[in-house]
């Protein structure tokens, strides 16, 4: 009787043990040692992550989705996502409407010749104002920064009289021409970004480099600039993209001889109706029969930075990284 107690208690004991174990580990497995460790949590940033993902590729899923529907599909509510036809049509009719190979190599020679020419003028500036003793620094700083805070709609009436005189519209020199005396879209920014960056550079490097002779020219370029590879293609993409995406300036300053992508974008409807644009918009509205062509001319516009960033994303999220931005 007594062995029997105590081989009962002992199971019961040995069964607690064993049980109270396995919730250790089920416990440890659901929350995990530190607060991100446990399947809860991951669940539940997996959860959020997708949720931020459709907020945001929602609107290319519908821009792909429509420009292969036909005007049934676009007219019938049932079809949401998945169209009963693929319609290629519309591709080719904003292919036509938009001019897209003159007006791609208009809007491709504007971003990529200012992209390039802003990353190494503001990594010039930059690296002045990081490095260069000069009379005078702080007010340079201080008007660069005082450039990126005025709106571009307040001096654009004086641009335009200066370009009109000059014989400069209707010409990508409008965009050039600032870009290369450091006064281009964001151009404020990148070069706060190349400041920021050198200024983290060991002033030892600058030291060895002197010893040896090296001007501060030589410097710049066989040194400081190679070791600014991620700061350099940051600011290639963001300038690349804001130029490749800017409405404003180009509605301004180009007007019909030479059209980037995103002016041949707003007068699409005029192309496709051959009615005026402000009438397209007060009579018909949303007009149905040009919403598929439409969006097969945003895919066209969008593409080709999206495939850039596809390829580039690794070394622009390490170069962000590098810079501080994240910070």
């Amino acid at each position: 009787m007594k062995a029997a107690e105590i081989y009962r208690n002992t199971a019961a004991h040995v069964n607690r043990f064993i049980w109270s174990r396995r919730m250790q580990r089920v416990k440890m497995a659901a929350l995990g040692q530190h607060t991100n460790d446990g399947w809860i949590a991951r669940i539940m940033i997996y959860f959020l992550l997708s949720v931020l993902a459709y907020l945001y590729l929602q609107p290319l899923f519908y821009i792909v989705s429509t420009m292969f529907k036909n005007l049934n599909d676009l007219l019938d509510p049932t079809v949401k996502w998945i169209p009963r036809t693929i319609d290629l049509e519309n591709l080719r009719t904003a292919w036509l409407g938009l001019n897209y190979p003159e007006a791609f190599m208009n809007t491709i020679t504007i971003a990529l010749a200012c992209s390039v020419i802003q990353v190494f003028i503001c990594a010039m500036t930059g690296y002045a104002l990081a490095k260069l003793p000069f009379p005078g620094k702080g007010i340079v700083t201080f008007l660069i920064m005082l450039t990126f805070l005025v709106p571009p709609q307040i001096i654009i009436i004086p641009l335009y009289v200066v370009y009109s005189k000059l014989g400069l519209l209707n010409t990508p020199l409008v965009f050039i021409i600032p870009a290369f005396l450091g006064q281009g879209i964001r151009s404020a920014l990148f070069i706060i970004i190349f400041r920021q960056f050198f200024k983290t550079q060991p002033a030892t490097l600058e030291e060895a480099a002197k010893l040896d002779g090296a001007s501060s020219g030589r410097l710049f370029f066989k040194i400081m600039l190679p070791l600014a590879r991620s700061a350099c293609l940051v600011v290639f993409l963001f300038s690349f993209i804001w130029y490749w995406n800017m409405y404003y300036e180009p509605s301004m300053f180009l007007q019909n001889d030479y059209l980037p992508l995103s002016i041949s974008l707003n007068r699409l409807d005029e192309v496709l109706t051959g009615l005026p644009k402000g009438y397209v918009d007060a009579v018909l509205g949303s007009n149905p029969v040009s919403e598929a062509p439409k969006m097969a001319a945003a895919f066209l516009i969008i593409f080709p930075p999206l495939l850039v960033y596809v390829f580039l994303q690794r070394w622009f999220v390490e170069g962000i990284e590098r810079t501080g931005l994240v910070e």
